[in-house]
């Protein structure tokens, strides 16, 4: 397995893991915390937090579900490489699912209280955190699980290639293309 490669399927993996673990921690303390709080305190934080999350951090790994994982592909191009490859696409759906389901409907819904304007100033707290609250939260929970299948398709493809290259490793010992890393054979120290 060459170098890129493998970087480019770690960094995919490695993205989507984070990313779908910031939604799960959403979902587990987050977004049950707030839900605790009364109309004002919710929609202020969320006010904030959704001005705060986009920063560098987040945006290289939430664009990189997408773009590590077109990269980790487009490198495994090549029949050599398809049960890889299988794993590989598989997670890339997913990323774009759930990509979409954040693009076109948690944005949209911050959005949406971002224009309510400071909650000092909303007249009917309990109306705009209704219009926001259930429904971003169920979008949240989606978004997460199929960042969590992604993140395990990715898993499955880390696991496969590392396979090949075992196999690989075995059948040509001490034999590697330049770029590749040779580890030692399964059954070997």
């Amino acid at each position: 397995m060459t170098a890129t490669r493998l970087a480019a399927l770690v960094f995919a993996t490695l993205a989507t893991g984070l990313i779908a673990g910031l939604f799960y921690a959403y979902a587990n303390s987050v977004m049950p915390a707030l839900a605790r709080t009364d109309d004002r305190a919710m929609i202020d934080v969320m006010q904030k937090i959704n001005v705060v999350i986009i920063n560098p951090w987040f945006m290289m790994a939430f664009l990189g579900t997408v773009g590590f994982t077109v990269l980790a592909a487009a490198l495994h191009l090549g029949r050599e490489h398809r049960s890889t490859l299988i794993w590989i696409v598989l997670a890339l759906v997913l990323n774009v699912v759930a990509f979409g389901v954040t693009s076109g409907l948690n944005v949209p819904l911050n959005d949406q209280l971002a224009a309510a304007g400071d909650p000092g100033s909303i007249a009917d707290l309990a109306a705009v955190r209704a219009d926001f609250e259930a429904a971003w939260v169920r979008w949240n929970i989606a978004r997460g699980v199929f960042h969590t299948l992604a993140f395990l398709a990715l898993c499955g493809a880390l696991f496969v290639a590392g396979i090949q290259q075992g196999k690989a490793s075995a059948a040509a010992p001490g034999r590697a293309a330049a770029g590749q890393y040779v580890g030692p054979a399964f059954g070997q120290s």
